[in-house]
């Protein structure tokens, strides 16, 4: 789980993707080889390094804390179940973690400009979920993490949580156009997802969940028509290589009457 980079893994995820993409594009007009890509390609073979460290550091040190009070009765509770019933809550409680964090960096202004580099995706596909800066994705994921460490489930419901939740994430940028029927409204798919990267006001902070749509649904942030988006980003400008992208939040943030300043408000921008 926190090997630093996981070669096979992506070399599997590659050879699944791409040519999933070309049998079934959902714009077939993209290439593989869109603009930026060798960028995504550099977030998803070191960025996760970063991440994981990352994220040992922010859940340790919240666990410290966090786990004086929670009651031993909960988590010996939560333990003795069967492992299919704690995976099913553990997808449910990781994702209610999710979609609060992930709102959070649409709505408070110094989070959105850490977020907006992923929504500066503007061709979405496999490697599109891979760009996310690393204080983004450890915040992001600790908030999914950090419960069901504290909550007491077993490493297994835990390693099933994150396979699903790999696995989902790539599918739901990709460029595919598969389609889940009336299951759309219980799991993430491209279709729930890339509304939520799309460059249209009505899709504005729309689509939080990360595996289940129904978290929005019952929010009131769910928006998925039967058209897919044609334009995906954001306006504002983004710089388009890793090493400006890192820098980017920290910049913006000094510079108060550049662009990004007034991305703040949660209706005024667009994962």
């Amino acid at each position: 789980m926190f090997d630093l980079i996981d070669f096979k893994a992506v070399l599997v995820i590659a050879l699944i993707f791409i040519p999933l993409e070309q049998l079934l594009p959902l714009h077939a007009e993209q290439s593989a080889t869109r603009r930026h890509w060798l960028n995504d390609v550099f977030y998803l073979l070191f960025n996760g390094i970063v991440i994981k460290l990352g994220m040992l550091l922010v859940v340790g040190a919240a666990m410290f804390v966090v786990q004086r009070f929670v009651p031993e009765a909960l988590t010996a509770a939560v333990q003795s179940q069967p492992l299919w019933l704690q995976a099913v809550e553990a997808l449910l409680v990781a994702d209610i973690g999710f979609y609060l964090a992930h709102r959070a960096f649409h709505a408070v202004p110094f989070l959105w400009r850490f977020h907006a580099i992923h929504h500066s995706i503007e061709e979405m596909d496999w490697l599109a979920a891979h760009r996310v800066h690393p204080v983004d994705q450890i915040l992001t994921k600790s908030a999914s993490f950090l419960p069901l460490f504290a909550l007491g489930f077993s490493g297994e419901a835990v390693l099933i949580y994150v396979l699903v939740y790999h696995w989902q994430s790539v599918f739901i940028h990709s460029n595919t156009r598969i389609k889940f029927g009336p299951l759309r409204w219980l799991i993430a798919s491209p279709q729930f997802h890339h509304w939520h990267h799309a460059n249209e006001r009505q899709a504005f902070d729309k689509n939080f969940a990360a595996q289940l749509p129904i978290l929005d649904l019952i929010a009131g942030t769910l928006f998925m028509p039967r058209r897919m988006p044609e334009k995906y980003g954001v306006d504002e400008p983004v710089p388009q290589l890793y090493h400006q992208q890192l820098v980017y939040p920290f910049v913006a943030a000094a510079e108060p009457s550049a662009p990004i300043a007034e991305a703040a408000p949660a209706a005024a921008k667009p994962e």
